[in-house]
């Protein structure tokens, strides 16, 4: 259709009235993608947030940890040395009972032990029993056997008190040995807690770095989109200005002209009291 100077004006009418539906679709789209960008974006910035609070629980579990670690390796050092102690206690307290005291005192006139009485009253008593002692040597036997078991328990109670002290060095290094074992126990469960938690927060964090970054990409698809409909909007009102101007320009818009003008004294009003304009209304002015 070719345009002239009868048809310019309503063909810029009828396309004025359809870029006018366009700017208002475009303009209603592009703010709710706007209002969705900064939804998007409050969410980021508070997944961004809780990152970094437990970013700072990681690092203090791990000090923790560390710590924990330290204070394990000590402790083993302390139970090593009284688990060695205890050992040889042990050992000192199997020889004391079963050699008997190595001091004089615990042994009988002839150097024997409790243990040597024993086996000399076991030979006595094998030997009546076989018949080797005849009844002219029976009083002799019964005299023999009772020196030997007065010899006994004297002997027996002189080695029991003797290893006595050594049996109470070893119930204290038990118990200091237990004492360290448990210090160590204590500390490493506190240590596997500590790392535990640590990787546990850890994985939450990785969790909500990926949640972060995917809502951060949804921002700036959405953002891209309302840029793109915002430039479409502008293109929009640009096209409907230009009309406006070849209409004036042929003549045909001069009530159009004076309603802008009126228009325009409104807007700067309007400015001059501190109201915030639109794009739209902004553009007028400037073209003006």
């Amino acid at each position: 259709m070719e345009l002239n100077q009868s048809n310019i004006s309503t063909m810029f009418e009828e396309k004025t009235s359809d870029m006018n539906q366009k700017l208002l679709d475009f303009k209603n789209r592009r703010d709710e993608l706007n209002t969705q960008v900064r939804s998007k974006l409050d969410k980021r910035n508070e997944i961004n947030r809780h990152v970094k609070e437990l970013i700072t629980e990681v690092q203090k579990q791990k000090t923790i940890r560390n710590e924990a670690n330290n204070k394990v390796a000590e402790l083993r050092k302390v139970r090593q040395e009284r688990t060695k102690e205890l050992k040889n206690l042990r050992t000192k307290f199997r020889n004391s009972a079963e050699k008997g005291s190595k001091s004089p005192g615990n042994r009988g006139k002839n150097g024997a032990s409790s243990r040597k009485i024993r086996e000399q009253m076991n030979k006595l008593e094998w030997r009546h029993q076989t018949g080797q002692i005849g009844p002219s040597k029976e009083k002799e036997f019964f005299s023999k056997m009772k020196k030997l078991q007065n010899d006994f328990r004297r002997l027996k109670a002189e080695e029991e008190a003797s290893a006595s002290g050594i049996l109470k060095d070893v119930k204290h290094a038990e118990k200091l040995q237990q004492k360290a074992h448990d210090a160590v126990t204590n500390a490493s469960e506190k240590s596997e807690e500590a790392h535990s938690l640590m990787m546990e927060l850890s994985n939450e964090v990785d969790k909500l770095r990926g949640m972060a970054n995917a809502e951060h990409l949804s921002l700036t698809t959405t953002k891209n989109k309302a840029d793109e409909l915002h430039n479409r909007y502008i293109i929009s009102l640009r096209c409907i200005h230009s009309m406006q101007d070849i209409l004036k320009l042929s003549g045909t818009g001069k009530d159009a002209e004076a309603e802008e003008r009126v228009e325009v004294t409104d807007l700067m009003s309007k400015l001059m009291s501190g109201d915030t304009l639109s794009t739209e209304e902004l553009m007028l002015l400037q073209r003006s």
